[in-house]
């Protein structure tokens, strides 16, 4: 292998721990972002969480339909 071959390959190396560091720290920030606004420690947590709240959103979207259904057959519309 050439000096130059070995030149290019600690590049990158270097562009490649430089990367790791980014994307680690964008993780710690996403993480931190879940615990203060949905108060989720993990992944697993979260995802936990997104289910309850498509479920708690249908039951809604349900609820406004059953009223939207019965203003409509109350006033004809």
């Amino acid at each position: 292998m050439k000096e130059q071959d070995l030149l290019d390959l600690k590049q990158q190396i270097e562009d490649a721990k430089q990367s790791v560091a980014e994307l680690k720290g964008e993780q710690t920030a996403l993480l931190k972002q879940l615990k203060d606004n949905y108060k989720c420690t993990t992944i697993a947590e979260a995802e936990k969480k997104a289910q309850q709240m498509q479920a708690e959103i249908e039951k809604i979207q349900e609820q406004i339909d059953d009223g939207c259904k019965e203003l409509e057959e109350k006033y004809e519309l």
